[in-house]
Order: structure tokens, then C-alpha cells, then sequence
């Protein structure tokens, strides 16, 4: 799951706390501190809060479980729901505070807002830029300029919005994680305390009294019940959608804003509380041991610790016997006060760790998150500390601390990407596919010769076939009409299966323009065209849209104008050796009862590491990036199951070129050219590369 970032808490004029957020799915995580907690009553007059110790030893559970989980702490995998608990104390926190303002002593939006960026801001801009720093001392250039990126959308607090649209893009989704991915839930929390503060501030402003309590209950109802009714639906259509989007958590901050509300009238003690306490923690705790990456979240799965959360602020501090004694401890506590800037800290830690040295082992990882505490207790010290309490309480003041707490950083994110762009060069500029052979040993045509790596390592992972439309979303489930050539021929070769195949469109393109031919374009990523129901990990479920457009797909050619040829490829991994047989043997009946010829192209090696950013720290050393001969292939039916045979489907096998010899490893460059974008699919330079021979092998001379 993705990673979060602690929420920090809201307080009084006089109070000394702050809240914060956490990590999970991919991973998520948030910040916190000591937070006083207001009487939550709407309508009541603004007082000084009454300081909730287990609130504090509750950010401290939370913030553990995460960084249990971002360290692979074996039994802890479902620790990413500590990111949860963060939102609803936020939403508890930030409910009280608003809720409690009165006429008397109104707090104004300017002031609520320059209270938060003075708590949150400066802390995170003190990581973004030691993290930017770092990342240009550490990182190899390409990862630089992703980071830079990433670190212009967490300063600006749109985090989460860029991260949906990386994890929903099926080509970028497999990049290893930003060290700055936590910072989504920060820029979920802003985005709260805004529209929070609007809607409340907005009805105290027009309302009072009893009638201001029961709109705050409705709008609070409502908005958590809309945003629940979303996070689910998504959850089963866009996983990443529900898990980084503001829309999709809205419910979990509503979940702690009604307990704001209903712990006035409630009270404290009893034992029903107690009983309300002690399942509430068990709530929360129960998802850490028993959730893990499978589990589909947040959805449904959620409500466990976000309704265990609120159980817990319901109630209240209480006594020996119950749970608010227990998570007053002093050790959560100590870790509560710390989590905001602890949080902050260890993810950057961990991820350029790992990107410098590979993967580490989990006590190797955990030893690296609990080293993390140390800046995060001079940020606390020295930077939260200080602006919390010895700053003017002018609203103008805040404003002006978060104004520079905003743009240090961007600066920062603009320095280290012009920094990176000058160590590439242009990303942009156009390559040039050398000739190819047509046949033989080599890969380029007898005579050429490249003196540098082509396409370039800027250029490298935006090294994409044209058509990108073709390639359809995964959710949709019919391809739409996407022709490259001579359209108005009524010949017509047609590159069927996934992104796999998508790879091939320029060869294709190449292959038909030949013969005044047109390609039709039928792929879909992620989808194999042997029959097989498969899962996939961006949608967080069993990929029923693929089986769908397979059928939609396989019906077109049926009943459509028969192609000059049909030309399968397809990854070849989904499933077991013996599944693929079975699905291609399903797939091919209905694939040769069209008539029309059929081919087949070899799956490619699989580097299983990203070839561009492998280059690039190695200074284009391709000797640096081999991968394992024995990862880089699975055994394939349709090559050497005798599948193809049966339903003569002819077959061309580019591995035994791609991957030469019989050594243990393949090469990552061949002849100057870079072979893969990223982990696994070609760069289109490779394949128009290969165009000539492709063409040799599946038709012969134009």
C-alpha cells in the first residue's frame, strides 16, 4: 500500500499540541505531537483544552505500527493502518477545536488556517529540502528528476493528486516509491483542514446554538457518508484512487469529527465507555497482525480501525481499568510527541537507502527508521518547538511562516531538477533508430555503428510506441478503433494482446507500411490474451474488465472483415505453465476459426530492474545492469509446449538475439542501443530497430 505522512493536531489559541497523520497500501504516513483536546461540544464557548495523554500515546501506536510496517517487521503487515487512526484523531482534533469556537471568542478562517501552516509546514519543509539535498548528493540522475518532481507537488500540497496518477498509470506504476510518497497524506490533511474550516467556520458564522450543532452533525454525516459510498467504490474500480485521494478518506476524518461532537453528550466514565475503550483499541490493533498487502484497502476494510479510533477518543482518558490508561504510557506518549517529525524523517531515510545499496533486510530497516528518530527530535526541538510557542499569534505571522515554509522547498525542487536536466540533457529531443539487420547474429544492420547509447538516457523511459490512446485504460473493457498505415486499405495486420504487445506498434506500423497495409491496434495492459482470470495489483482485485474485452475483442474479429494476419504477443507470466497452455488453447480456437493466418512473437526478456535509472548511476556502464539469464525468461507453451504447432500459428523468438550466448546473464545494451524503458518492455527504438527483421520472419519480402 502507499505511504503516509502523521496529521498534525489541532489546538486552542493556548494549547501546546499538534496532531498527525500515517502511511499504508502502497505505504502512507503522517505527523503528531502532544494535542489537548477541546471540549467537543458545538455552540459551547471557546476554553482552554484539556490535555488527553492517550490521545497522545494513540498518535504513538499509530506511528509505530507504520514504521513497524515500512521496515518489513515480520507479523506487522498490516501496520499501513496507522495512517487511518492519524486522519480520524485529525478529524477529531481539528472537529473540536471548530466546533468550540463561539461568538465570544470566534476563530476566524485566516487565524485557523495560519495556526496550520505554522504547526505543519515548517517541519516538512525542513525535510523536502534536507531530502532534495540528499536525493542530489545520492541519487543517480534519473531518479533525481523524478524526486524534484515529487518534491514541487509535496510543497505545494498536492502530493496525493500526483501519486493517484502514477499509481493509475499501469507504465509508471511498477517505478520503485518516491522518498517522498508519504507525503500524499499530508496534502490529504491540508486539503481536510481547508474544507473543514470553511464548512464549520461557515456554519458558526450563520448559526447558533442548537441549530448550529444539528447542521454540523448533518454536514458531518452527510459528508463522511458520501465520501464512504465513494472510498468503497473505488476501492473495487481504482484502488489507488480510494487510497491516496482527499474524496476517498473525507469519511475517516468524519468519523473522528462526529466523535468530537458526541463525546459532549455522552460524558466520560462508566463502564459501558470502558467496554467502548478497550473493543476500540482492539480495533485498532487487530488489522496490524491480521491485514497484510492482499487486503483490499481502505474500502470496507477501513472501518475496522477507523471505527476502533473514534471508540477509543469516545472514551475518553478514564482510569486504571480502562484503555485510555493503558495508551497514556509513557513510551507511547514519548513516540506520540515524536510522530509528526518522525514520520516526516523515515521514509526518506529508508527509500534512498535502499536506492543506494539495494534491498536491506528488515532488522537493517528497522535499525534505519529507529535512526530516523534522531533528526526527527531536532526537528521537534529546534523547528517545531520554537514556532509553536515563540511565534507571534498574529494570523499574518503564521501566514508568513507558511508562505516560506512553501516556497524554500519549491526552489529547492526547481535547483535539483535543473540539476538533473543539465547531468542528462534534453529528455525531449527526438532519437533516430539506427538500421537493423534483417537476419543473422547482430543486431544492427552490417556497417552501422553507434557511438554513444541510443535513445539517450534522458530519453530512455519516455522511449514509447505512438498510440498511446490504443492502449486503454483498466477499466475499460472494449479497445476503440485505432488504425496506423493506410486506413482505407482493406488489408490489414492486427497486433492483438497487452502492453507486451503495445511495444511492438512501431514494428508493426514499419511491417504494414510495406505493403500500403493498415495496423489495427487491440491491446490492453495488464490483460492476457490467453484465457486466464487473473488479478491485478493497481485495482486491488481480480481484473473481471480483462476477461470482458478478451471476449468483446475475440467477437470483433470473429464478425469483422477478415485481417491479413493476426499478430499475438503477450507477457509471459500470468499464471502457471500449465494455466497458459489451457488459456492459449481456449484463445486460439476462437482466434482460428476466423481463417485468417496467425503469428505469434516471443516474449521479451524481463530485466526486473529499471534499466534507465540502473545506466544512469552506473554513468551508462551497461556492463553494470546485467540481469540473471534464469529471471529473465519463463518457460512459454506457444514456444516450446507445442501449442503453436497444433493450431499453426507461426512463431518468431527475438530472446536468443536479445539475450546472446548461453552465459548467466542478458545484456541491458546491445550494439549501443538500450533495450528496455523500464523493468521490462522494450524502448520503441529497439523496436523499430527490429522492424526489418520482424517483417522478414512473419511475411517474407514485401
Amino acid at each position: 500500500m502507499p505511504t503516509a505522512v502523521p496529521p498534525a493536531s489541532a489546538e486552542p489559541p493556548t494549547s501546546s499540541a499538534s496532531a498527525s497523520l500515517l502511511p499504508g497500501v502502497v505505504r502512507v504516513e503522517r505527523p503528531a505531537a502532544p494535542v489537548p483536546v477541546p471540549v467537543p461540544v458545538a455552540g459551547a464557548p471557546h476554553k482552554r483544552a484539556a490535555f488527553r495523554p492517550d490521545v497522545e500515546g494513540l498518535r504513538g501506536v499509530a506511528v509505530l505500527s507504520v514504521l513497524a510496517y515500512h521496515a518489513a517487521v515480520p507479523g506487522l503487515t498490516g501496520g499501513y493502518v496507522g495512517v487511518d487512526v492519524f486522519f480520524v484523531i485529525s478529524g477529531f482534533l481539528i472537529t473540536g477545536l471548530l466546533a468550540g469556537s463561539s461568538s465570544a471568542r470566534p476563530i476566524g478562517l485566516v487565524d485557523f488556517l495560519a495556526r496550520r501552516a505554522r504547526r505543519i509546514l515548517p517541519a516538512a519543509a525542513v525535510v523536502l529540502v534536507a531530502t532534495a539535498v540528499a536525493g542530489g548528493v545520492l541519487l543517480d540522475p534519473l531518479r533525481g528528476t523524478d524526486l524534484a518532481r515529487d518534491l514541487i507537488s509535496a510543497a505545494g500540497q498536492y502530493a496525493n493528486w500526483r501519486f493517484v496518477g502514477q499509481q493509475t498509470d499501469y507504465l509508471a506504476a511498477g517505478r520503485d516509491p518516491s522518498p517522498l510518497q508519504h507525503f500524499w497524506s499530508l496534502g490529504v490533511e491540508n486539503q481536510f483542514y481547508l474544507l473543514w474550516g470553511v464548512l464549520l467556520l461557515g456554519l458558526a458564522r450563520y448559526l447558533h446554538g442548537h441549530r448550529r450543532t444539528a447542521a454540523t452533525l448533518l454536514v458531518t454525516a452527510g459528508v463522511g457518508a458520501a465520501s464512504l459510498v465513494l472510498c468503497i467504490r473505488w476501492t473495487q474500480t481504482s484502488a489507488p484512487l480510494a487510497y491516496f485521494s482527499t474524496a476517498g478518506r473525507l469519511w475517516e476524518f468524519a468519523a473522528g469529527a462526529l466523535a468530537a461532537l458526541l463525546g459532549g453528550v455522552l460524558g466520560r466514565g462508566g463502564w459501558a465507555l470502558r467496554i467502548v475503550g478497550w473493543g476500540g483499541l482492539a480495533a485498532v490493533v487487530a488489522p496490524v497482525l491480521l491485514y497484510d498487502h492482499t487486503t483490499p484497502f481502505p474500502g470496507t476494510a477501513a472501518l475496522l480501525p477507523v471505527l476502533g479510533t473514534a471508540a477509543v477518543l469516545l472514551a475518553g482518558p478514564g482510569g486504571a481499568p480502562d484503555a485510555g490508561r493503558l495508551l497514556a504510557a509513557r513510551p507511547l506518549r514519548a513516540a506520540g510527541r515524536l510522530s509528526y517529525a518522525w514520520y516526516l524523517w523515515h521514509w526518506p531515510v529508508l527509500t534512498i537507502a535502499q536506492a543506494r545499496y539495494g534491498t536491506l533486510s528488515w532488522p537493517v530497516q528497522l535499525a534505519l527508521v529507529a535512526a530516523a528518530a534522531l533528526p526527527a527530535w531536532l526537528t521537534l526541538r529546534f523547528v517545531e518547538h520554537p514556532l509553536r510557542y515563540g511565534s507571534s499569534p498574529v494570523p499574518r505571522r503564521g501566514l508568513a511562516v507558511g508562505a516560506s515554509a512553501l516556497v524554500i522547498p519549491l526552489i529547492a525542487g526547481l535547483t535539483l531538477g535543473g540539476g538533473t536536466v543539465r547531468a542528462l540533457g534534453a529528455a525531449d529531443a527526438p532519437t533516430v533508430a539506427p538500421a537493423g539487420a534483417v537476419d543473422g547474429p547482430g543486431l544492427l544492420a552490417p556497417g552501422t555503428r553507434l557511438t554513444g547509447l541510443t535513445p539517450s538516457l534522458a530519453r530512455a523511459r519516455a522511449d514509447f510506441p505512438p498510440g498511446k490512446g490504443c492502449e486503454i485504460p483498466l477499466n475499460a473493457d472494449t479497445s476503440p478503433r485505432c488504425l496506423f498505415g493506410d486506413e482505407n486499405s482493406p488489408d490489414r495486420i492486427v497486433l492483438l494482446g497487452d502492453s507486451h504487445a503495445g511495444q511492438w506498434i512501431s514494428a508493426g506500423i514499419a511491417i504494414a507500411g510495406q505493403r500500403h497495409w493498415a495496423l489495427e491496434v487491440l491491446v490492453k495492459p495488464g490483460c492476457p490474451l490467453a484465457t486466464l482470470t487473473v488479478r491485478n495489483d493497481v485495482l486491488g482485485r481480480t481484473f473481471d474488465e480483462c476477461d470482458r474485452w478478451r471476449e468483446n475483442t475475440l467477437t470483433r474479429l470473429a464478425t469483422g472483415p477478415r485481417p491479413r494476419l493476426i499478430l499475438m504477443a503477450g507477457l509471459n507470466r500470468y499464471g502457471s505453465q500449465d494455466e497458459r497452455a489451457r488459456g492459449w488453447s481456449r484463445t486460439l480456437d476462437r482466434l482460428a476459426a476466423t481463417g485468417a493466418p496467425l503469428a505469434y512473437l516471443g516474449d521479451t526478456p524481463m530485466a526486473g530492474k529499471d534499466v534507465p535509472t540502473c545506466l544512469a548511476a552506473s554513468d551508462g556502464r551497461s556492463d553494470a545492469c546485467f540481469f540473471p539469464r534464469t529471471t529473465a525468461f519463463e518457460p512459454d507453451p506457444m514456444l516450446d509446449g507445442g501449442v503453436a504447432a497444433r493450431y499453426g500459428v507461426r512463431v518468431v523468438d527475438v530472446g536468443p538475439l536479445l539475450c546472446p550466448g548461453s552465459g548467466p546473464d542478458c545484456p541491458a545494451v546491445l550494439e549501443g542501443v538500450v533495450l528496455y524503458r523500464d523493468t521490462g518492455h522494450i524502448t520503441d527504438t529497439l523496436a523499430r530497430v527490429l522492424a526489418p527483421r520482424l517483417d522478414r520472419a512473419l511475411l517474407g519480402p514485401a
